[in-house]
């Protein structure tokens, strides 16, 4: 089964918070089987934009080259991924930016990992891997 990263949980693994050993694990594993993790250029840019804001262009350009090192695929927001996210946010309370990991999850039939509560509104349809459960 595929597993797709999202913002909060690339950023959680960066950040080392809470749940950052689940990550830790899951890259380790990735890159045993050589089957790397998923994530959307959307999802990618809000981690981007989050470290730009917060603490600067330098900082935000270190981050993306050890991104780069880590087993994650970057999927680009085809017409396809696009349309799913739509549909999601039309029916769901949740940014847009989420809808895009939470259709990766849908076209893949994936498991999303996070720990974003946002992606309780899609729980019945995509299966989810918890950072903050033990």
């Amino acid at each position: 089964m595929k597993q797709i990263l999202d913002a909060h949980g690339l950023m959680t693994f960066l950040e080392k918070e809470h749940g950052y050993k689940k990550i830790e694990s899951l890259f380790i594993s990735a890159t045993e089987k050589n089957n790397f993790l998923l994530m959307t250029s959307v999802n990618l840019g809000e981690v981007f934009y989050i470290i730009l804001r917060e603490c600067g262009e330098e900082k935000a350009q270190e981050v993306e080259e050890i991104i780069q090192t880590l087993p994650i695929e970057i999927i680009d927001a085809d017409w396809k991924l696009t349309r799913e996210a739509a549909k999601l946010k039309a029916f769901k309370r949740m940014s847009y930016a989420d809808c895009f990991a939470a259709a990766l999850a849908i076209i893949n039939k994936g498991e999303l990992i996070t720990g974003d509560p946002e992606f309780k509104a899609v729980e019945s349809q995509i299966k989810i891997m918890w950072l903050n459960q033990k």
